[in-house]
């Protein structure tokens, strides 16, 4: 038999291959859909589609980093560097129609994508609460984008102005409020220290609404973090209910606080996605899924978007991808799902270099040991999407202490 028909043969074994492949669809390259875009890519058992709105891999995380200084990279990894050796289609656009009769997503570009199973984890959108002003005046920290604007909105008061507002307002007590909060005394000082500019005091103030920082964790975790954050020189203001923003003052509890630098952290949305294409939704807005997260036949939900115990967390999210990478795998061997069960997170919040608490079930770590369990975790979460020497690399990144200032050269 001559080479060149031995290659004929070679392409037509692909190709039937290919034609007898089911078609997954994963809509979101957040942690969710990364991860079950690689787990189940490495088998070769599906065709696998992922569809995200931008070209990066943004690792939430280290976001309040790149807000501070630290390299964008540390925060954003390219899609294409993830998978360039997978059998994964990328697409770039949005979705924005689900034709369940005619199993296809519609793309912001026009163009329909047709699946055999489509999972989505298209993560959360901010949200003002209807509170006037915010969505204008207000900074945030949930992508690339809004961590440079903030950073280069730093830099332009300390240095074109020379004539600094140091009033810093966080609003929110959760993981990303906190550690921001704690951070920006030293970033900011940090950055007059490096233009040798005049000492001045900083003044941080976080805003939470509810009664105590970290709702979801144990009180007493609430109040060592509070601590830790008047050490750095934070002032925490728990119970206040933000009622507005203007260009130079947010109002909270009837009262005005002045600050050119408010930061917004209290609130997400699910997608509306999920509201414009009739998805059955919980009390909290979240996507009500079945016991193998299936919202409806043939389509799934997972991460932040899904109705389950622990969603919101980057962990979950991972999980979430995993277990539903495990049963698509069972399905193409011919075996039994299993049933989704919830894991509850281990919650590491630093607070400052080299301080973090932990909540893990019913132990509780303060300080160092802390931190380097934070340091450890997020080692682990690159490892969950990158081979090892380069999820080592990524992770060297976040001990690069150099803040970036956009006005040195």
């Amino acid at each position: 038999m001559s080479l060149s028909v031995c290659k004929r043969l070679i392409l037509i074994d692909k190709i039937k291959i290919m034609t007898s492949q089911k078609h997954i669809v994963i809509v979101g390259g957040g942690f969710g859909g990364v991860k079950l875009a690689l787990d189940l890519s490495k088998s070769g058992a599906y065709r696998i589609t992922l569809v995200s709105d931008r070209d990066d891999f943004w690792y939430f995380p280290t976001l309040y980093h790149a807000a501070t200084g630290a390299p964008t990279d540390s925060a954003s990894i390219p899609l294409t560097d993830l998978f360039n050796i997978y059998r994964v289609n990328l697409v770039k656009a949005s979705a924005t129609k689900l034709s369940r009769d005619k199993r296809y997503v519609q793309l912001s570009s026009g163009k329909k994508i047709h699946y055999d199973y489509v999972v989505f984890a298209m993560g959360v959108v901010t949200n003002y609460f209807g509170i006037k002003g915010l969505d204008q005046y207000s900074y945030g920290i949930k992508s690339i984008d809004e961590a440079d604007r903030l950073k280069q909105h730093i830099h332009t008061q300390l240095m074109d102005e020379q004539k600094p507002d140091l009033n810093y307002v966080v609003v929110g007590g959760g993981p990303t409020g906190i550690e921001l909060a704690a951070q920006l005394p030293a970033y900011v000082r940090h950055i007059m220290k490096k233009h040798n500019m005049p000492d001045k005091k900083v003044r941080v103030e976080l805003i939470e609404g509810a009664k105590q920082l970290l709702p979801r964790m144990q009180k007493k975790v609430g109040r060592r973090v509070a601590r830790q954050l008047k050490r750095l020189g934070v002032h925490v203001r728990l119970g206040q209910a933000v009622q507005g923003e203007t260009a130079d003052a947010l109002m909270i509890n009837g009262k005005s606080l002045r600050s050119h630098t408010v930061v917004w952290t209290a609130g997400q949305a699910n997608n509306p996605f999920f509201d414009d294409n009739g998805f059955t939704l919980s009390g909290r807005h979240k996507v009500v899924v079945n016991e193998y997260l299936e919202a409806e036949p043939r389509v799934f939900v997972i991460g932040d978007n899904a109705e389950t115990e622990f969603s919101g967390m980057a962990q979950t999210a991972l999980y979430d991808a995993e277990y539903l990478a495990a049963n698509f795998l069972r399905v193409a061997d011919g075996d039994l799902r299993q049933p989704y069960k919830s894991k509850k997170p281990i919650y590491v919040i630093p607070v400052g270099d080299h301080w973090a608490a932990v909540e893990w079930g019913n132990v509780h770590l303060f300080g160092w040991i802390g931190w380097w369990l934070r340091e450890l975790g997020d080692l682990k979460g690159f490892l969950d999407i990158e081979k090892p020497v380069q999820a080592g690399e990524q992770w060297m990144k976040e001990f690069q202490h150099d803040q970036q200032c956009p006005t040195c050269s």
